[in-house]
């Protein structure tokens, strides 16, 4: 316990006689799906649906269990050669059914009365929204065979080029204080208390690049190329209007949310220069004093063992289901928590609610912003309990809403602590709020702007390192403005952020900007509210596979596509804002 987490429940390990016997079944499992496909017919339309859905039912926890393993495995191990050959194995049984997923789908995309067709079976009736989504995106499907050959393909093209940079930057050694750490490690001394460690960490960082930063530079063209590509394929206008179809939100959503973005973008520039000041810069604040932390009270060091107690006393404050799910997380090895060589940096959390769990990788310091960590990961996990009663094909939510329980889970924890603490304490959160906030806004709107740059050049040519490093620093200057210091920005921010290299997967950015202000906006109907509010936020949550973003924000009651909910939530952080200059400038 506290240290590193346990997939035994998945299976034992590699050599597993149930690992063995799963990868049989899943040969199997598509082999009736196949079957099933073939023998699509009109003639009695939910007879073939049903016979499809069970096949894809089977096949899908089966491929779900080995692929959990193997990339857990792997996140904790890049030099997981047993685990490596086996998901290859996987990924190559599972693109044989490519060509009939596509069959499967004109096959929906071909009947006419859906609602009556499924209306007299449960099963069935529970995949509506599932089949709905099948109907809209049959014109964005390729031929049975290219779709095949695409998905072949990407196994040696783009999921290929992740995985070299994930496995550059999990091993890439920074040379540090006379010895050898991670890069992750290096990363995390972001938050010292030393301005002296934080300045020799960035530069020591930013000097390791330099091994890896051309191979990287590869990837992320070749990944973008494939992105162009599969967008022109599928007949999106661009690769933006194709993310914003797999997120289940309207362009007016993100549009309105960028608008109010942009308006308070000043007032996060007014809170960085004073920062600066306090910290003795007179251009602007330092890339690496952002993390900086402001006061006495972060000298204090946690345990893993303090963080469980802390954070299971605060979210009982918000609801009992919660606090326990967060318990059962830490005594039965759901999170791995230390830093170590071949562990990539970072923290996720993956949702396992086949079987009612989640596993969460963090890299714990001790800080009080590894706290705040950890209880956004398990904002993650706490989702994955909310929508574990659904059918196995209606647990996928999309990346705004991903971000949604996480944040609200950030705003309980700091805002109680807040409320908690006096002095200097007291002072100390409210900037680790603003420091949070900042990376969510400000932080993340240079990446969007990084990413849809990059795609649009990738189009017309290829971006050697330096001119990415380029990209990345006016990006940064458009969105911090004269906030930072102009002389240390951070020119490789594209090379360690993992977001980028997932080639069915782009603009993995904006996502959290809409669950930053998302989470704000529900966590003041709770205080609004009460506990009437929580059953509203477990049917939100659960709504959010199975439904669009905006219908699910109207559950409480929210009109997304309008600017004035997103400049709601950003005025919170304004009189913030406010707030730490009064209270620093006495």
């Amino acid at each position: 316990m506290y240290n590193e987490w346990s997939l035994d429940v998945l299976y034992k390990g590699i050599d597993s006689p149930a690992l063995a016997n799963d990868m049989k079944a899943l040969e199997r499992a598509i082999a009736d799906y196949k079957a099933a496909v073939a023998s699509l017919s009109y003639e009695d339309t939910a007879k073939t649906l049903r016979l499809v859905i069970d096949c894809s039912e089977a096949m899908g926890l089966l491929a779900r269990r080995l692929f959990s393993f193997f990339s857990l495995r792997r996140s904790v191990n890049s030099a997981d050669k047993e685990g490596a050959v086996y998901q290859t194995k996987l990924q190559m049984k599972m693109t044989e059914t490519a060509k009939e997923s596509v069959q499967f789908q004109k096959f929906v995309g071909g009947i006419e009365d859906l609602d009556g067709v499924i209306a007299d079976d449960p099963v069935l009736s529970a995949y509506r929204f599932y089949f709905e989504e099948i109907k809209a995106s049959v014109q964005h499907t390729m031929s049975d065979e290219s779709e095949a050959l695409f998905a072949r393909m990407n196994l040696s093209g783009g999921k290929a080029w992740s995985d070299l940079t994930s496995y550059l930057t999990a091993g890439l050694e920074v040379e540090y204080d006379g010895g050898i750490t991670t890069l992750s490690a290096i990363r995390a001394l972001a938050e010292s208390d030393s301005s002296e460690v934080r300045r020799a960490a960035y530069e020591a960082e930013l000097r390791s690049y330099a091994k890896i930063k051309d191979a990287v530079a590869f990837s992320l063209n070749s990944i973008k190329a494939q992105v162009n590509l599969e967008a022109e394929l599928r007949g999106y206008e661009d690769p933006l209007a194709m993310t914003l179809a797999d997120s289940r939100m309207q362009k007016a959503t993100l549009d309105a949310m960028f608008e109010a973005m942009r308006e308070f973008m000043p007032k996060f520039r007014e809170y960085l220069k004073h920062k600066a000041k306090l910290l003795g810069y007179e251009k602007g604040l330092p890339w690496f004093e952002i993390l900086a932390p402001m006061g006495k009270a972060d000298a204090k060091s946690y345990t893993v063992e303090e963080a469980h107690r802390y954070l299971v006393e605060h979210f009982a404050t918000f609801s009992p289901d919660l606090a326990e799910m967060v318990d059962t997380a830490f005594k039965n090895e759901w999170i791995d928590f230390y830093p170590r060589q071949g562990k990539v940096g970072g923290a996720f959390c993956s949702n396992l609610p086949f079987i009612g769990e989640s596993r969460i990788l963090t890299n714990f310091s001790g800080s009080f912003g590894s706290i705040v960590t950890l209880a956004h990961e398990l904002g993650h996990a706490y989702h994955g309990l909310q929508i574990q009663s659904h059918r196995p094909l209606n647990t996928g939510y999309t990346m705004p809403v991903a971000e949604t329980a996480s944040n609200f889970n950030e705003l309980i924890i700091v805002n109680d602590a807040i409320a908690k603490a006096t002095g200097e304490e007291k002072l100390l959160l409210i900037e680790s709020q603003l420091q949070d906030a900042t990376q969510i806004i400000v932080d993340i709107y240079s990446r969007f702007l990084f990413e849809d740059e990059v795609i649009r050049r990738r189009n017309t040519t290829f971006m050697f390192a330096k001119e990415l490093e380029e990209i990345m620093l006016s990006a940064q200057k458009e969105a911090f403005g004269d906030g930072l210091d102009p002389d240390y920005l951070h020119p490789y921010m594209w090379c360690c952020k993992s977001h980028y290299y997932r080639p069915g997967l782009s603009y993995y950015n904006f996502p959290y900007a809409f669950g930053g202000l998302f989470s704000r906006g529900l966590y003041a109907k709770y205080l609004e509210e009460g506990d009437a509010f929580l059953p509203k936020y477990r049917a939100l949550l659960k709504a959010t596979t199975v439904d669009t973003v905006e219908n699910v924000a109207k559950i409480a009651g929210i009109d997304l596509t309008d600017p004035e909910f997103f400049r709601e939530g950003l005025q919170m952080i304004a009189d913030q804002i406010d707030l730490f200059i009064k209270e620093t400038t006495k």
